[in-house]
């Protein structure tokens, strides 16, 4: 009973059963019971895999529901047929395990080759990286160099540059010296000479001033004898 109430059930989602139950008339030949049992143990091909039923089980299921014999033989070569359609439908549906261990191997080598493919890229970045890394190291070692060498150069010129002032400097200051010393001993020179001449101007004054006063003193005598 509950074969067959899943049996038309199955037959009522199948457009191929919807068919077959509206008009009987058209069914297929009418099988006969051994034909029915050797349908049940057919081998399905294309699927590898034997799907059993009981077709002499329910194509007296159905007799006994008052269903004619040929129609229920019809019914039963329905049901068998969307039964193999169906689990033939459901395995081209899903993938084997054959299928699925090649996947997954094809997955495997797949995610080997990548992850090869990621190292080895990145084993040739980091080398480029490196190599890049070395190259500015050396550019900037070379700067550097070149850099001490021009503070260098221009130290030493600066240096030069000093002492040469620094010598000058000391030149013209030993010039100045000199000539301050010879304008000093000038100016000694000088004063001594205007000195030489206000002792002989006041020599010259004192003898004019004894002179004019014996002038005086021997006129006053001489007016002193006339009135006398």
């Amino acid at each position: 009973m509950a074969l067959c109430k899943r049996a038309f059930h199955l037959c009522s989602n199948r457009r191929l059963c919807l068919a077959k139950f509206t008009d009987l008339d058209y069914v297929l030949p009418s099988m006969t019971l051994q034909s029915s049992r050797h349908l049940s143990q057919a081998l399905n091909s294309n699927l590898k895999r034997a799907f059993l039923v009981d077709t002499l089980a329910l194509v007296r299921g159905l007799e006994a529901k008052g269903v004619p014999s040929k129609q229920a033989e019809a019914i039963t070569s329905a049901i068998t047929q969307v039964l193999n359609d169906s689990l033939e439908n459901v395995v081209n549906s899903f993938v084997s395990k054959i299928d699925m261990q090649k996947s997954e191997v094809i997955q495997e080598s797949s995610l080997s080759k990548f992850k090869s493919e990621v190292q080895s890229s990145q084993e040739h970045h980091f080398s480029l990286l490196q190599r890049e890394t070395e190259k500015l190291r050396g550019d900037i070692e070379k700067m550097r160099s070149e850099m001490r060498y021009e503070i260098d150069k221009v130290t030493a010129g600066q240096r030069l540059d000093l002492n040469l002032e620094r010598g000058r400097i000391r030149d013209e200051l030993a010039n100045q010296n000199a000539e301050t010393s010879s304008l000093t001993n000038k100016l000694d020179r000088e004063i001594h000479e205007l000195r030489a001449h206000v002792e002989a101007a006041k020599y010259d004054v004192i003898k004019y001033c004894i002179g004019t006063l014996v002038s005086i003193s021997a006129v006053g005598l001489a007016v002193i004898r006339i009135i006398l």
